[in-house]
């Protein structure tokens, strides 16, 4: 199978050594990608947002599956301008990926197939703002109604840095506050069968203990031996179908991984938020994990053969990630530093480059994800920190408690 990948981030970095590896590939692409990447899978310097480009890229290279990895090249098109020209695409079409584009939106969905979440407003001015803070009082959890990297959310007790997130957002979605910890559930779907891949947990807050700015996730686990026994197939018939037949019902069929954000609260599962991609740094793990070849089953699920593909099969044992940042980041992150140690298995890049030396330097937020399988959650922390460990660049971020609670079993629901 001849196999493009769109995007350039650790979430490609899993994704293309998921398929390197994969017998079936013969030819692998990835655009643009980065400089990780580029080991494993030929590199093309096109714009990921630029459906015209995609596209022409695509038949360039006689793709038989296009795989679109960010949120963005899906909110512009990219699925739809690919799937014109017979190309079976792994992601929903613009339409569909509104679930993860507009807060609202998904909002109407989950109403509308009475799927179990939060109380919420969506809000336009500050009067609204104000009287929704009213309504849920604190912890406040004020959403940009848009895409924003995963970085849109606040969640905070202070009134007033939830009125300045509003205001600075515009349209916001204002919603309770949900109890308990969270899950990220991976959906495979081509509309219609529905295949669940392990839940894992992700880490949003920048420092140890879960302290400091909101990030795109600064690291991630899975399995999850906490989650009650039960709880996948709740979220897939409670969540998943419903949301899907509302989907298709409005003429949107979503085809792709519909990435399903969970509270597993007091009064049982409650969707947080979906997204149309899958999530970084949660892929990472997730994949480690999965034996099943991913070029058939993403190919069986862009092309309406879900329903015939094998059951999925997993490795024993536990994945871990954890995400080495650069000076700045989530602000305005530093760039051109040298990183050394990087050129080992599990090193997966995100925001990486060579300088005209050729030294691999740091080129964004979050650099690496150093991701380590082992028998059980203990071997696979160990391994991971040791691994990072070896790795360098100066004004490295990362945090020493990725799933420090899971392995010391002090998480319960």
């Amino acid at each position: 199978m001849r196999v493009l990948v769109i995007g350039s981030g650790a979430r490609e970095h899993a994704l293309c050594t998921a398929l390197a590896a994969d017998p079936s590939v013969e030819l692998l692409v990835c655009a643009p990608g980065n400089a990780g990447i580029a080991a494993v899978a030929q590199i093309e310097p096109v714009k990921p947002t630029d459906p015209y480009a995609v596209a022409a890229l695509a038949r360039q290279v006689d793709a038989e599956l296009v795989i679109i990895g960010p949120e963005a090249p899906l909110m512009a098109g990219v699925a739809d301008m690919v799937r014109e020209e017979g190309i079976p695409v792994f992601g929903p079409d613009a339409a569909a990926a509104r679930i993860e584009g507009s807060k609202s939106f998904a909002k109407a969905v989950m109403s509308a197939a009475r799927v179990p979440t939060a109380e919420s407003r969506t809000c336009d001015d500050g009067p609204q703002v104000e009287a929704a803070l009213d309504l849920f009082g604190a912890p406040y959890v004020v959403k940009a109604d848009g895409l924003a990297a995963g970085k849109g959310v606040v969640v905070t007790d202070d009134r007033a840095v939830a009125l300045a997130h509003a205001a600075d957002c515009g349209r916001v979605v204002i919603e309770e506050f949900l109890d308990g910890p969270e899950v990220s559930l991976f959906v495979i779907t081509d509309g219609v069968t529905a295949v669940p891949l392990l839940p894992a947990q992700d880490f949003k807050r920048l420092g140890d203990g879960d302290e400091g700015p909101n990030t795109g996730g600064m690291g991630a686990y899975t399995p999850l031996s906490w989650l009650p026994g039960g709880c996948v197939d709740e979220v897939m018939r409670a969540v998943v179908h419903p949301t899907l037949k509302d989907l298709a019902s409005r003429g949107t069929p979503f085809v792709g991984v519909l990435y399903v954000g969970l509270a597993i609260t007091s009064r049982g599962p409650r969707v947080i938020e979906f997204n149309a991609r899958f999530g970084d740094p949660e892929t990472q793990v997730v994949l480690a994990m999965l034996e099943t070849p991913l070029s058939g089953l993403l190919h069986a699920a862009a092309t309406g053969a879900l329903a015939a593909h094998a059951p999925l099969t997993w490795r024993e044992g536990s994945a871990i990630t954890v995400v080495m940042a650069s000076a700045g980041y989530p602000g305005t992150p530093r760039t051109g530093d040298v990183i050394t140690g990087a050129d080992q298995p599990g090193v997966l890049h995100a925001a990486t480059a060579r300088n005209d030396a050729g030294e691999l330097v740091t080129s964004g937020g979050r650099v690496l994800s150093v991701t380590a399988v082992g028998a059980d959650l203990p071997e696979a922390r160990a391994a991971a920190y040791t691994k990072l460990d070896s790795i360098s660049f100066d004004g490295a971020q990362y945090r020493t408690d990725i799933a420090a609670k899971a392995e010391a079993q002090e998480i319960s629901v």
